[in-house]
């Protein structure tokens, strides 16, 4: 992953991939009962050949994240 410039990083195993027409809805454990969703396309989801128990790492930048409040 050299060619990334994100510095933001969490490892995790896939706990659930939901696959649509288009997107695919990827549920990522990261422990302590927390959980990061990413929506990837489909073809992404393939390319990495992402499944249920794999280890993966969330990536993201400062940029792409929302924040709010209960």
């Amino acid at each position: 992953m050299k060619d990334i410039s994100a510095r933001n990083k969490l490892k995790g195993k896939i706990k659930k991939i939901v696959q649509g027409a288009v997107n695919s809805e990827v549920t990522i454990d990261i422990g302590g009962g927390n959980e990061i969703v990413s929506i990837i396309t489909k073809n992404s989801t393939e390319r990495l050949k992402l499944k249920e128990g794999k280890e993966v790492i969330a990536i993201f930048k400062a940029s792409s994240v929302m924040i709010g409040i209960d």
